[in-house]
């Protein structure tokens, strides 16, 4: 008897047929500075668009979706973690005023399944059009024995283009200047391991429960993609003095806000100064979850922070409810500390 590395869980065949299904989507996403096609041993970007720029340095960004995958995997959905697999690392880029250039994916998996492949990377390729990114790039690996037949994860690498004298840093955040938070779309991709402890084992709840007070079923609530914050965010880098921007990712605004901030300045958080989804409003309501846990778990409402002047705050409010397709409030200002977030 021979054997064959289909005999081994490896379908080489099911692997190309994937890669003839999403290469729609891929090119969907070029740009007249991608170089090459797909199937190349590697993807190339044409960098002519830092040739204004006085000293251009490329940012790299890479980040996952977590366990948020469980839940897609429990309804098989597999279009929108793509979506959140870019949103997770453009958003990043743009915290230091990066213009994403282009995206690269990579899937594990058990077993290859070419249309759910397709459906993944169709996603991935959405994400890139909606950010202004191509994706150069990717791997699918079916790994049987070290994931079981149905499961998958997946990483995304994003790389940015940025004027390294115009990189934001937060080192020019003073005492006085305002604090504006950008509406999130939901949990997006941090806090799962607790958002399905509370919602599966502690609730009882399955992905079809409808709950009073959610927006949706339990597992549409749980799946909405990651919010895209790039065509915003560099639209603010343009017309104002953007001193500081954070992604508020895992950690929640406790964590994340002080990576941006001077270490004698602390950011003073104005809870109920912004509308919360009802998600977080029904875990907090429960009782369940102590406020600052759930505050250093979940963006809580607030998926993206930027501090500017306070001169200038009105102006940038104005911009983001009347001029883009984001909302956002004034949520608090920065004052002497050390360095930490203030819930008030």
């Amino acid at each position: 008897m021979t054997l064959s590395y289909k005999d081994a869980g490896v379908d080489i065949t099911e692997g190309n047929r994937a890669v003839e299904l999403m290469k729609k989507a891929v090119s969907s996403t070029y740009d007249k500075n991608v170089l090459g096609d797909i199937g190349l041993f590697s993807g190339g970007y044409d960098l002519s668009a830092a040739k204004d720029m006085e000293s251009p340095v490329l940012l790299g960004a890479t980040d996952g979706v977590g366990t948020k995958l469980l839940v897609a995997q429990m309804m098989d959905v597999h279009d929108t973690v793509g979506i959140d697999l870019v949103a997770m690392s453009v958003n990043d880029l743009i915290c230091q005023g990066a213009k994403p250039l282009f995206f690269l994916d990579y899937v594990a998996t058990g077993h290859v399944s070419a249309e759910k492949m397709q459906k993944i990377v169709e996603g991935v390729a959405q994400g890139c059009r909606e950010s202004g990114c191509a994706l150069i790039g990717g791997e699918t690996a079916e790994m049987p024995g070290l994931y079981g037949e149905d499961e998958y994860d997946l990483a995304g690498f994003a790389v940015g283009l940025c004027d390294k004298n115009k990189i934001i840093d937060g080192r020019d955040v003073a005492e006085g200047d305002a604090v504006i938070g950008l509406a999130s779309s939901g949990l997006h991709s941090n806090g799962y391991s607790l958002a399905r402890k509370f919602f599966f084992e502690h609730k009882g709840f399955d992905i079809t429960s409808e709950v009073e007070g959610l927006d949706g079923t339990v597992g549409e609530v749980l799946l909405r993609p990651t919010k895209l914050y790039v065509k915003t965010i560099l639209a603010l880098t343009e017309r104002f003095h953007v001193k500081a921007i954070s992604n508020i990712t895992g950690g929640g605004l406790i964590e994340n806000v002080p990576r941006v901030l001077p270490k004698d300045l602390d950011c003073r958080v104005d809870k109920g100064s912004w509308d919360m989804p009802d998600v977080f409003r029904y875990m907090e309501d429960s009782g369940d979850i102590k406020e600052e846990e759930l505050y250093r778990s979940f963006n809580m409402g607030v998926g993206m922070v930027v501090v500017v002047p306070e001169g200038e705050k009105d102006e940038v409010l104005r911009f983001i409810n009347e001029e883009t397709d984001d909302k956002a409030w004034a949520i608090g200002s920065i004052e002497s500390g050390e360095g930490v977030v203030q819930l008030r």
